[in-house]
């Protein structure tokens, strides 16, 4: 508060900044004003947010600078290849600001899905940067995986472990199994947006990461996949046994929970 004349004189160098910033691209929905914001220290992330929203929202986008490249570092090493440079706009996403309007981008690629929309989260700045990744790991399947149950339970995944579980609200797993445990491991399901075959694949992660199998290995896998590859091949590929085994096993270790499924890592590997 005694600072008033810098703290002016930092707004106004800001907006600079903003101005002479880099033309944005065209967003999947977002139509508002992008007000840029900074590029990450490796120049591989742009972020933008919408001006209208506010400081929390400004911090949002700031927090994200500077936490970008080490989600693309991370995220990078899981599918042991380097990405290409994105932008993301943070806006109120179906007019929320506490991270559940989720994010969206085109497709799975670094050409058509590398502008990507994350929702704001006021005063939880790390629930943005699991949300990018979410979106970003969904980049690395190079095409494969997009739309359908396999890549979305991955991607989930993948926001998991980079983002700390900071978004445990968006489980999955236990609804699966209210929902009477439907079998999404010997097929797999043309949409993102079914929760019980992504809460049947969150489950099934977990499962492999218990048997000691690590996220890298199972993302390269499932990507090697395709889009028809089931959860049961990827079951064979990593163990060497038969495919027609995986629910059966699967389902035996489920059934064996002490405390049932209450979360996206019922096996506990990752902390979930």
């Amino acid at each position: 508060m005694s600072h008033r004349i810098r703290a002016t004189a930092l707004v106004l160098q800001e907006r600079t900044m903003r101005r002479a910033g880099p033309k944005p691209p065209k967003w999947p929905s977002y139509r508002g004003n992008s007000e840029f914001v900074g590029t990450s220290p490796s120049g591989q992330v742009t972020v933008y947010v919408d001006p209208t929203l506010g400081q929390p929202a400004s911090q949002n986008a700031k927090d994200l600078v500077k936490d970008a490249d080490r989600v693309v570092k991370a995220n990078d090493a899981i599918f042991g290849a380097k990405g290409g440079a994105v932008s993301v706009i943070i806006f109120a996403l179906d007019g929320r600001t506490d991270g559940t309007g989720g994010a969206d981008h085109m497709g799975c690629d670094y050409t058509t899905g590398n502008a990507i929309e994350v929702c704001a989260s006021f005063g939880r700045s790390e629930r943005v940067s699991a949300l990018f990744e979410a979106e970003l790991s969904e980049c690395s399947m190079g095409g494969n995986l997009c739309g359908v149950s396999t890549g979305e339970a991955l991607s989930r995944w993948c926001a998991a472990v980079i983002g700390n579980n900071a978004l445990a609200d968006f489980a999955t797993a236990p609804q699966w199994v209210q929902d009477g445990m439907p079998d999404f491991v010997n097929q797999t399901d043309a949409t993102d947006q079914n929760p019980d075959s992504t809460g049947c694949g969150m489950a099934f992660i977990s499962w492999l990461l218990a048997k000691g199998y690590e996220l890298g290995k199972i993302a390269q896998t499932m990507v090697s996949l395709g889009d028809s590859g089931t959860l049961a091949q990827l079951y064979a590929k990593l163990t060497s046994d038969s495919a027609s085994k995986a629910w059966a096993a699967f389902q035996t270790d489920i059934q064996a929970l002490p405390n049932g499924v209450t979360s996206d890592d019922p096996f506990g590997q990752a902390a979930l």
